[in-house]
C-alpha cells in the first residue's frame, strides 16, 4: 500500500475535529442541565413550580444528550461506509522502431511521462523503448434504470 492510499483510508475513517467538538459541548452541557435538574428538585420536592423547572431541564438535557449520541454514532457509521477509491494510473510503452508493433502496458512507476525514451530494449526487436501514453483506468459504472 503506497503512501497516498493509506493517508487516504486513514482520513475516512476519522471524524472531522469540528462536528466531534460540537457533538461533545452539547453532551457536556445536556449532562449539566441533567444535574440542574436533579438539584432543583433535590433543593424542595413538594413544589410544583420546582417540580415542572426540574422536569423541564431533565427533558431538555435527556433529548440533547440522546441527539448528541446519535449524531456521533451516525458520523462514525458514514465514514467507516465512506470509500475513497484511488485510480489506477497506468504506462502505454511502445517501441521506436517503425517495422515493429511492440506496445507494453504496465502500472505508472514514480518518473514516468509522455515521449521519454527508456533504457530497456524492446523484447521483440532490441530496439529503443519510449512511453507513448500516462493514463488512469475508468471503471465503467453500472447503469441504473428509473422504473
Amino acid at each position: 500500500m503506497t503512501q497516498t492510499q493509506s493517508q487516504s483510508s486513514v482520513a475516512t475513517k476519522r471524524i472531522s475535529t469540528y462536528l466531534t467538538l460540537i457533538v461533545l459541548i452539547v453532551a457536556a452541557l445536556a449532562i449539566i442541565a441533567i444535574v440542574i435538574a436533579a438539584g432543583v428538585y433535590a433543593s424542595d420536592p413538594n413544589n410544583s413550580t420546582n417540580v415542572l423547572t426540574s422536569g423541564f431541564f431533565a427533558l431538555i438535557g435527556l433529548v440533547a444528550l440522546t441527539m448528541s449520541l446519535f449524531t456521533l454514532y451516525q458520523s462514525r457509521r458514514q465514514t467507516a461506509e465512506m470509500k475513497i477509491e484511488i485510480p489506477k494510473v497506468m504506462t502505454t510503452i511502445q517501441c521506436t522502431n517503425k517495422s515493429c508493433d511492440a506496445k507494453t502496458v504496465r502500472e505508472f512507476q514514480r518518473g514516468d511521462y509522455v515521449f521519454k525514451e527508456l533504457d530497456t530494449p524492446c523484447q521483440k526487436c532490441s530496439g529503443r523503448q519510449m512511453i507513448t501514453a500516462v493514463y488512469k483506468e475508468v471503471k465503467e459504472k453500472e447503469k441504473t434504470y428509473n422504473v
